[in-house]
């Protein structure tokens, strides 16, 4: 049970600073990259950014569903069910928005496409940020009082 629980908040505290480098810093650079280079660029991204995300994000849903069964006593229900409840709102922001918006980009660099991109990553960005505050509740539950 502890590894469980330590390989979920590991994925979600990583999913975190990602999405955080992500919405501050990667997508309003897609803007600088320049119509020549965009969609090669775009493809670039979207290859490797799979093999940074998916494996932590599969950790993270993987992981939050085993812990419906197999919380420890001293983690609340609810603060599990809240915490499957955004990365439910992750993945659906992701499979919804962000990954058809990127299949607009795919084509080459639109500014409106682009503006949208950014502005609704910051549904992934407040889920996982609150995420991070559940996951570091739940530590903190099973630390010892000092």
């Amino acid at each position: 049970m502890k590894i469980l629980l330590l390989a979920h908040v590991a994925s979600t505290l990583f999913m975190t600073g990602v999405i955080w480098i992500v919405q501050v810093v990667h997508y309003p650079l897609f803007a600088k990259v320049g119509p020549a280079g965009f969609v090669a660029y775009e493809a670039d991204h979207a290859r490797l950014i799979t093999y940074v995300v998916f494996p932590a994000m599969t950790v993270e849903l993987l992981t939050g569903l085993a812990l419906v069964w197999h919380r420890p006593a001293a983690v609340p229900a609810p603060l599990v069910w809240v915490g499957l409840g955004l990365i439910g709102v992750v993945w659906l922001s992701t499979a919804v928005l962000q990954v058809p918006l990127h299949g607009v980009l795919s084509g080459g660099f639109e500014v409106d496409a682009h503006r949208r991109l950014v502005a609704t990553n910051w549904i992934r960005t407040v889920a996982w940020t609150l995420r991070a505050g559940v996951v570091l509740a739940m530590l903190r539950l099973l630390l010892p009082p000092s």
